[in-house]
């Protein structure tokens, strides 16, 4: 196994996010607009061949686990063959991918034969008229499906993620509840200003206002209306209140309080704190990346689709990359990569908005 790299602050790196395409089958408010993202000239994205190209070389530098996201990746037609490809890279450990659901179910067993080991759901409410409002393409029953086929076909573990937005009083309690009979662990995550900063406004018509983890977040809106240029630091719920509130609403049904999760959580827990109800089949996870920065064990870089490597979701510094993969340049790859690591930022400061939105960063 390659030894992993450590940032300038003694973080070991050994996790690569790729967003594989802008695209999506969805048009969540919060990510793009209704009429899509802008077409893009085939020569200013990464291939499947780059990508695989780039993970190859990373982990002979201590990559060990790869998310692909995008966008939707699942609407990517080179996604089976690119997770087949990063499957034979010695030194691999760990294949996951973020979707919103809709394609699993005809889907998951290509992606499972190829070596895909676990995904992400995005699912913000249960409520159907709510989640058409938000994805505006989407329907509920196709993400539920999807949870579906992923227990079906045996990934694990299978995770549902939440960004919760104080205005959209969303349904959290329904929400939790997916965790008791099956499997599923489900993640609400503090609403992060991704997007919205000089070069990518909010208020552009073009552009969408983004959520992190996951391309499929959350949204917010007075009366009917999501309007993401109306989200601002109030709607941050944080975790602790959050856990309270569910806690408290699952008592009173009869659920239980949740429970401090003894083991840590699943595979990949990464940063989510997890609780779950007596007797549970899954958990409960809280990520709180406001309330809580957790960037001292940050393990992570970016591949955006368009071949630049970004060390910091919340910092607008990017490393491109694309030329020299094409160049067939693997030192100076492995220079530009090397060089990222080492500017990574100890933190995170609190900010109102990066200049790429989600689609364009991948999660």
């Amino acid at each position: 196994m390659a030894r992993e790299l450590h940032d300038g602050f003694g973080r070991g790196i050994n996790y690569l996010r790729i967003s594989v395409t802008d695209k999506c089958n969805f048009r969540c408010v919060y990510c793009m607009p209704e009429t899509g993202v802008p077409a893009r000239a085939h020569g200013e994205l990464l291939t499947a061949e780059e990508i695989a190209r780039f993970v190859r070389i990373v982990a002979q530098e201590g990559i060990t686990r790869v998310r692909l996201t995008g966008g939707e990746p699942l609407v990517s037609r080179r996604i089976v063959p690119l997770i087949e490809e990063i499957r034979s890279i010695s030194g691999i450990e760990d294949i996951s991918l973020t979707t919103n659901g809709a394609l699993l179910p005809r889907m998951a067993a290509d992606l499972r034969a190829a070596g895909l080991d676990r995904v992400n759901i995005s699912l913000d409410t249960l409520d159907p008229a709510r989640f058409s409002q938000i994805t505006r393409l989407g329907r509920v029953e196709q993400a539920l499906a999807g949870i579906d086929a992923a227990l079906e076909y045996g990934f694990t573990p299978v995770k549902v993620n939440t960004v919760v937005v104080r205005r959209m009083d969303q349904d959290v309690l329904d929400l939790a509840r997916l965790s008791v009979d099956r499997p599923v662990h489900v993640r609400f995550i503090e609403y992060m200003p991704i997007g919205g900063g000089q070069g990518a406004s909010a208020k552009d018509p073009n552009s969408g206002h983004g959520l992190d983890p996951h391309c499929g977040a959350g949204a917010a809106g007075t009366g009917g209306a999501l309007n993401p240029d109306l989200w601002d630091a109030s709607d941050v719920v944080p975790s602790a209140e959050l856990r309270k509130r569910i806690s408290s609403e699952a008592a009173a049904a009869g659920l239980g309080a949740l429970e401090p999760v003894r083991d840590g959580g699943p595979l990949g827990a990464g940063p989510a704190r997890y609780w779950a109800f007596p007797n549970a089949a899954g958990t409960v996870g809280f990520i709180s990346a406001m309330s809580n920065h957790f960037c001292e064990s940050c393990n992570r870089l970016r591949l955006t689709a368009d071949g630049t490597i970004r060390p910091c979701l919340f910092s607008d510094a990017e490393y491109p990359v694309r030329e020299a993969l094409r160049s067939g340049d693997e030192d100076a790859v492995r220079a530009i990569y090397r060089n990222a690591i080492a500017r990574k930022p100890r933190q995170h400061d609190d900010i109102d908005g990066t200049q790429r939105f989600m689609s364009q960063i991948g999660g």
